[in-house]
């Protein structure tokens, strides 16, 4: 049995362990407060650490029994370094202020002996203070040291060599100065300043003395180079963090001046013999580049060989340039960079071969930027024929694309896109090979291998195109060459989805067989016969593309393509009977028809849906041509109507078809009676709309299940619609009197019976008579009230709607639910 204390007993207990616990507490703070105090520096007097631990209930406080103190917190160095360098420029600023002010005022000897005091203290004081450890000390007065010396300088030559050229005395200055600097900060080491002046230094003797000798513009270039050699050495191999980014920025700056000299150079060569020096620049620096390369980290030794590819590229290139004509020149500096694809079997590192690997891409689609241009001419060129529709056929291809391209200067253009889409097919052609060659530096996969494919086929698509254009091929040749072009395409998008070429093979001649047939069909508008030959042509390749391919995709593009040619040619067939747009109404749905006919046939087929649609495209185009004839509109709605009931026989097309045969047969049915100037409609729709009624009943009772819409929709609509743009006309009261009866009546018996398309019909048309009716009255109403008033009516209104913003949201949801469960 378990012993349970009584309460007060118990209560004592607890109060005895909490003031253990809380006199534990305040040992445990206690000790850590002195173990604090003993880890800040002590001063000399103060007794040594570490107290013997007491053992319980010792109440130790600190050695001596007095409180520890905490060293006060020393200045920041942040606070430090900026009173250093105020410190450094005062002094900077008063050196120079004597050198430049009060030089005149003392003789030679006062003035060398000043500032070769000032400059040898102040180079030497660095040293004493690296000793005490006083390192930012030291670096203010080595930036001191710094200014001084170049004053010295100035003094130098103001005073000792007066006469000398001053472009000359820098560049021997700046050597002597930099060596100096470089001797110091190897010298005291830990100073961070004079390794990175030194190379700041350095980079202006080469320079200098080019420029101050009158070098031309070549040996300026070689100074840049050596100079960006050395920084590029310096960058390697140079001691600090500092030294090496001060050294990898002068490279940078050097070697991109000494590179451009060399491509300036070669750009404005007069000939091949002259190209020859800034190539001889050009290829030093990629040497130099590559060279460097190999100890560089791996980022920059990508740029590097990117540069260096490109660097060989305007060396070679430009030798080639000076020697070919003017519009050869882009593919001579195509072949250099074609030629930088012998690199994949060089011994180079991994980073620098991918960037001359890259440099060849980057010249190759440089070229194909300038050659791509005239192939959009061509393929856009022939829109200007859709205004002089079979005008007669022009005088060769140029004719027919109009003067805008200098087509003699093109002659080469067509030869760069022959050449990459070579290379481009090659590489697909024998891609294991290739893989294998490019192992070491990348490992290109199978969408490289696609994309080459499908850029091989554009590019060599293009080329022929634009070859016929600069050749100046007659109009026939043209629009042979044209759809002959259009039927390789198709017989390899064919080909290449039943074979597996690649997906990026087959959209590539896909989409080329799309653009070169419109391309085509457009160049043919010239001539009658042409537009015959073409658009027919084109209709059997793509029916016939269609259905040798498997792939659902590709042949639903072509199905959908062989129905707009279908139409193009019931256009072209209207033209030639000589109709009017009206009249070319009807015609258009020729093609319409067949589609419906052909979706009946295919069913289920995933071609159905496109096709069916593309024909619908071709009724609106009707629809648009007969808008202006209101009997030939009338009759091409019901024809439309017709088609969508055909349609609409198919279960699966029933919900969408069968509606709109009914609103097309009903639009017809106005249409038609607004022709025929029909002041009493209902003479015509009421004889419609009850036997209409009747049917729907009859098909309720069969059905309970049906619709309303479906029973009741279309002869409710065939009299109340047309009434109701009539009373909207109808200055008289009786048939607005007799709509609104009747849509009430309607309204009501939807209600009645739960019948949703009564009840949304007869309110609809209920609500637009009323408003008919109320029209003049709120006009009225509206011109005698303030101005001010209809907007603060409508503010009230939008803040009553927003505050009970939830409850109409939920009175929505229910009427919807309401209306959804009716029928």
């Amino acid at each position: 049995m378990e012993h349970v204390p009584p309460p007060a007993e118990e209560l004592a207990l607890l109060d005895r362990e909490l003031a253990q616990l809380d006199a534990r507490r305040a040992h445990l703070l206690t000790r850590r407060a002195w173990l604090v105090g003993a880890l800040q520096p002590q001063a000399p007097n103060a007794p040594r650490w570490g107290a013997p631990p007491v053992g319980r209930g010792w109440a130790p406080a600190q050695p001596w029994g007095s409180a520890p103190r905490s060293a006060k917190p020393s200045a920041p160095r942040s606070a430090q370094n900026v009173l250093l360098t105020l410190g450094g420029l005062l002094l900077t600023v008063a050196a120079v202020a004597f050198t430049l002010v009060s030089w005149g005022s003392m003789g030679i000897g006062g003035r060398s002996a000043v500032l070769a005091l000032a400059t040898l203290a102040a180079l030497t004081a660095p040293a004493v203070l690296l000793r005490r450890k006083l390192a930012a000390t030291a670096e203010a007065l080595a930036a001191l040291a710094l200014v001084l010396t170049l004053l010295d300088v100035y003094a130098v030559h103001a005073v000792a060599a007066p006469d000398a050229d001053g472009l000359t005395f820098t560049a021997a200055a700046s050597a002597v100065l930099a060596a100096l600097w470089a001797a110091y900060g190897l010298a005291l080491g830990k100073l961070y300043l004079p390794l990175p002046a030194a190379v700041v230094l350095v980079q202006w003797p080469l320079l200098l003395g080019a420029w101050a000798a009158g070098a031309p513009a070549i040996v300026v270039g070689w100074a840049l180079l050596a100079t960006a050699v050395l920084d590029g050495a310096i960058a390697l191999w140079g001691r600090g963090i500092g030294v090496r980014v001060t050294a990898g920025i002068g490279l940078a700056v050097t070697g991109s001046a000494a590179l451009l000299v060399g491509l300036g150079e070669s750009l404005t060569a007069d000939g091949p013999l002259v190209a020859l020096l800034p190539a001889a620049l050009l290829l030093t620096a990629a040497v130099a580049t590559l060279a460097g390369a190999w100890r560089a980290p791996e980022g920059y030794a990508q740029v590097g060989g990117v540069v260096a590819g490109l660097a060989v590229v305007a060396a070679g290139g430009g030798v080639l340039r000076a020697a070919v004509p003017g519009t050869w020149h882009v593919p001579a500096y195509l072949l250099c960079g074609l030629a930088l694809l012998s690199v994949v079997r060089a011994r180079l590192p991994r980073s620098a071969g991918r960037g001359l690997l890259l440099a060849a891409g980057a010249v190759v689609a440089g070229a194909l930027v300038w050659a791509l241009p005239p192939v959009a001419a061509v393929l856009l060129g022939p829109v200007r024929l859709v205004a002089e529709v079979w005008a007669g056929a022009p005088k060769g291809f140029r004719g027919a694309l109009g003067p805008s391209m200098p087509w003699s200067e093109m002659v080469a253009a067509p030869v760069v896109l022959a050449v990459v889409a070579a290379g481009l097919g090659a590489g697909y052609r024998w891609w294991p090979s290739l893989v294998r060659g490019a192992a070491p530096l990348v490992t290109p996969g199978a969408k490289a291998r696609g994309a080459a494919g499908a850029g091989a086929l554009a590019l060599g698509w293009g080329a022929l195109l634009l070859a016929a254009a600069t050749l100046g091929a007659p109009y026939a040749v043209a629009v042979v060459l044209e759809t002959v072009l259009v039927a390789g395409l198709l017989v390899v998008a064919v080909r290449g989805a039943g074979r597996g070429a690649g997906p990026a093979v087959t959209v590539s001649a896909l989409v080329g067989a799309v653009g070169g047939a419109v391309s085509a069909g457009l160049l043919s508008l010239a001539s009658e016969a042409a537009t015959y030959t073409v658009s027919g042509a084109l209709a059997v390749l793509f029916v016939a593309a269609a259905l040798r391919t498997r792939a659902g995709v590709e042949r639903a593009v072509f199905a959908v393509a062989a129905v707009v040619w279908g139409t193009v040619l019931t256009g072209c067939a209207a033209r030639s009977l000589g109709l009017a747009p009206h009249e070319a109404a009807p015609l258009l749905l020729v093609v319409p028809a067949l589609t419906v006919l052909l979706g009946a046939r295919l069913r289920l087929n995933p071609v159905s849906l496109p096709v069916e649609l593309t024909g619908a495209s071709g009724v609106l185009v009707a629809v648009g041509l007969a808008v202006r004839e209101a009997p030939f509109l009338a009759m091409v709605l019901a024809l439309c109507g017709v088609l969508a009931a055909g349609a609409a026989v198919r279960p699966e097309r029933r919900p969408v078809a069968g509606y709109l045969a009914a609103a097309l047969f009903v639009a017809a049915t106005w249409v038609r009676l607004g022709a025929s100037e029909v002041s009493v409609p209902e003479a015509y729709t009421l004889p419609v709309t009850v036997p209409a009624l009747v049917v729907g009943v009859l098909r309720r009772r069969e059905d309970p299940e049906a619709s309303s819409w479906t029973a009741y929709g279309p002869g409710l609509a065939a009299t109340l619609l047309p009434s109701l743009a009539v009373a909207w006309t109808d200055p008289g009261w009786p048939r607005p009197l007799l709509l609104g009866v009747a849509a009430l009546v309607i309204t009501l018996l939807g209600a009645r019976y739960r019948l949703q398309a009564l009840l949304l019909i007869g309110g609809a048309v209920l609500a637009l008579d009323t408003l008919h009716e109320l029209t003049p009255y709120v006009v009225q109403v509206a011109g005698a009230l303030p101005r001010w008033l209809p907007p603060a009516l409508a503010g009230l209104l939008l803040l009553a709607v927003g505050a009970t913003y939830e409850q109409r949201l939920r009175d929505a949801r229910r009427l919807k639910d309401v209306l959804g469960r009716m029928r």
